[in-house]
């Protein structure tokens, strides 16, 4: 009868997922993150050839697979960013579940490809390493368990969280992993101290790293090895540092040229863990600084937007996701400049790498999906109005 009096209520059109998505993701972080992909396969070109030609191998042979791990990445990326929050935080923690099970089953089935640590699965046509994958995850469960702590009458998601982060650091320590068993606890950290941790434990928690560091360095030759190669004050120009160290001094601000350098003739990890060794002795100290800015602006504005959104759990994965892919790129680059100890860690999207760039896609994915704009008043709004 009213629909007869007034006419029929028009039906709203729901709009399509893809135009919502391009109109609420962050494109100032979406166009970082497509720069460093197309760094990286420039950067290939570059570094991969001689280890091809030492495997025997097509001349790009890596480039191909690194675009196509490369789109797989992407895709995940877009495919991530597109979902809600409730959505990730499901498929997230049914994802930990099973790559943590992966990691514990290391041990038995995995392998080390002769470089002493068995991080990966060996499946013929490629390898997967677990931890890569493990990281976003990680950070997706302990987010959930953390905000589900805050709650009223909530379980102890803190203690939760922390045996978990205890657990797999104990694990990445046993391969031995000692980079993304630092990476995992500093992303834990953060979050911790988001979520309001006081410092004093946080200070207590820094005197038992620095305690089990001691330990470690005593008890293992390979973790003692790159401590004693860092501290030395001469370098041994014929080791991993030794060369990239020299190929960043004779790049200096303009490189030596494009196809000109001649650290990826001796890297064996040049298109991998010393990728920025070959940025840098080619296209110099421009190219170097123009990859820093392009994850400082991804981290930046994921703070920056994190800061105004009032859910916890989003707060929280949010800026977890962003800590450990800033550090993951700020130790790769230290590394390579002997700011840090060798840790064997990839430059997320720009180093050779099928799990990594996978991983990366994957959980930047995450990141773009919590920073999305979304109807909701800010938290600043939220605060005014119980002051009021």
């Amino acid at each position: 009868m009213t629909e007869m009096v007034y006419g029929a209520a028009p039906l709203r059109t729901a709009e399509p997922i893809l135009s919502r998505w391009w109109r609420t993701v962050d494109k100032w972080s979406l166009s970082c993150v497509l720069m460093l992909f197309g760094v990286g396969l420039l950067l290939g070109l570059a570094a991969s050839p001689p280890l091809a030609e030492r495997n025997g191998l097509e001349p790009f042979y890596y480039v191909q697979r690194q675009a196509f791990f490369g789109l797989l990445g992407l895709i995940a990326l877009v495919l991530a960013s597109m979902m809600g929050p409730v959505l990730v935080r499901r498929l997230s923690v049914l994802g930990f579940i099973v790559a943590f099970v992966a990691l514990a089953m290391l041990p038995f089935f995995g392998t080390d490809f002769g470089k002493g640590a068995v991080r990966w699965y060996s499946m013929g046509f490629a390898s997967l390493q677990p931890s890569e994958f493990l990281k976003p995850l990680f950070v997706i469960a302990c987010a959930w368990l953390m905000a589900a702590g805050q709650e009223l009458g909530g379980p102890p998601g803190r203690v939760y969280s922390f045996a978990l982060m205890v657990a797999i650091v104990a694990m990445l320590a046993l391969q031995p992993d000692f980079g993304q068993a630092c990476l995992v606890l500093f992303g834990w950290g953060v979050m911790w101290f988001v979520g309001g941790a006081p410092m004093f434990l946080l200070m207590a928690l820094a005197g038992v790293v620095v305690f089990f560091g001691t330990v470690a360095y005593n008890a293992s030759e390979h973790f003692a090895r790159r401590i004693d190669g860092f501290l030395s004050p001469e370098v041994d120009p014929n080791t991993q540092l030794g060369y990239a160290t020299n190929a960043i001094r004779e790049g200096g601000f303009f490189g030596v040229g494009v196809g000109e350098g001649q650290v990826k003739w001796s890297l064996p990890d040049a298109h991998t863990d010393f990728i920025i060794a070959v940025a840098a002795e080619e296209y110099g100290l421009i190219l170097v600084g123009a990859i820093i800015t392009l994850y400082m602006v991804v981290v930046v504005r994921s703070m920056i937007r994190l800061m105004r959104e009032r859910d916890p759990f989003i707060r929280l994965a949010g800026t977890g996701l962003a800590a450990i892919f800033g550090v993951q790129a700020m130790i790769n680059m230290g590394v390579a400049v002997r700011l840090l100890p060798a840790k064997g860690m990839t430059l997320p999207f720009v180093s050779y790498g099928g799990s990594s760039v996978i991983a990366a896609g994957i959980g930047v994915g995450m990141l773009l999906a919590f920073t999305r704009t979304r109807p909701q008043g800010e938290i600043g709004d939220l605060l005014r109005s119980r002051r009021r």
